[in-house]
């Protein structure tokens, strides 16, 4: 069995007693104290995560805006230097090999953040021209309504830029996986600890695995593995938007010929109307499985992420979850299945 990798806070989350998990060969905090406590804190205020495992890639040269237009699904053109946009790199029969988010410099080149468990088979897929620099820098998510201003800093969603936080050379992106405002940081490796450090000395709560979990869930973020993989295609999971219909990609036919013939099933949210909590993997009673479930912090109920089929994925329609052998109804919601009050 391979030795577990470690982000630079693996020391300092050790100190504090974090409860660890292997998360994709990574030992990775999952709670600090309390998973609904740090759930609340980022919907309510503001929580740190350490999200230095998520791979970092540099794509560089003259050819490079021209090279990711033909690898990744949606329109590069749509943004501009200092923009970020959401996007999918595709198979040729038009699975989701990884979601990822590309960074757009002045000089056409770009920064992709990717998934960590993704990240070899994204290097393979891409190809030379993309550069692994993931072991030289360190991430943290600072997520909440209070999240910019404990820091004192301010970003627009969806952009970057390089500039000091508490002191550090960062570059701060206006992104993040919980649905609340709130940046990502990326800094060099060696000032990682420091970084924390002066984020969790301004109030902001540290925050594992567990809370980025049911945060994502709520608003219906999905996760690669579990929602989204590569033997489905984005149409079924709700993702058409992030596939450009006016460019070639590696996918792009059989993608077209997808989006001619309409899912046959598609990815729905639920809530669950009786005692019981969901899990990934669990059936839909002669309906469909469940890709993601959790207790949801906010909601005080349990809910979840299933693929059904199509003339069953109406919003109003009852569910049956077997919840190891008991029978629990729950019904089909609109996503997300959270809003936060303090909607950016």
């Amino acid at each position: 069995m391979s030795e577990l990798l470690h982000t630079p806070l693996f020391e300092r989350h050790s100190s504090i007693d974090a409860r660890f998990v292997d998360f994709g060969g990574w030992q990775l905090p999952v709670q600090f104290v309390s998973i609904v406590d740090e759930h609340r804190a980022v919907r309510n205020s503001a929580g740190v995560f350490d999200v230095s495992h998520m791979g970092r890639f540099d794509v560089s040269g003259s050819g490079a805006h021209e090279f990711l237009q033909g690898r990744l699904s949606n329109d590069l053109d749509r943004i501009g230097p200092g923009e970020a946009q959401y996007t999918l790199l595709t198979n040729e029969a038009g699975g989701v090999v990884d979601d990822l988010i590309a960074y757009r410099r002045a000089d056409d080149t770009y920064l992709l953040v990717v998934n960590a468990a993704n990240r070899e088979v994204d290097l393979g897929s891409l190809g030379d021209i993309v550069a692994d620099h993931s072991d030289d820098s360190g991430m943290l998510a600072v997520q909440g309504p209070e999240a910019l201003s404990r820091l004192g800093i301010e970003i627009e969603r969806l952009h970057w830029r390089e500039d000091e936080v508490l002191g550090v050379s960062c570059l701060i992106a206006g992104t993040g996986y919980t649905g609340e405002q709130g940046c990502e940081l990326i800094c060099a490796s060696g000032d990682l600890v420091t970084l924390w450090e002066a984020i969790v000395s301004r109030g902001v709560k540290p925050c594992g695995l567990g809370a980025r979990d049911t945060l994502r869930l709520e608003v219906c973020y999905p996760l690669h593995g579990q929602d989204i993989s590569d033997e489905r295609d984005p149409y079924s999971a709700g993702l058409g938007w992030a596939v450009a219909s006016t460019k070639t990609f590696t996918g792009s036919d059989a993608l077209a010929a997808a989006r001619e013939r309409g899912p046959h099933e598609k990815l729905v949210a639920f809530v669950m109307r009786e005692k019981g909590i969901p899990r990934a993997g669990m059936s839909l009673v002669n309906r469909g499985t469940v890709t993601s479930g959790a207790y949801s912090p906010s909601l005080d109920v349990g809910i979840g992420l299933a693929y059904v089929p199509v003339g069953d994925a109406e919003t109003g329609q009852e569910i049956v979850v077997d919840i190891r052998g008991r029978h629990r109804r729950g019904l089909i919601v609109d996503m997300p299945i959270y809003r936060s009050p303090k909607e950016h």
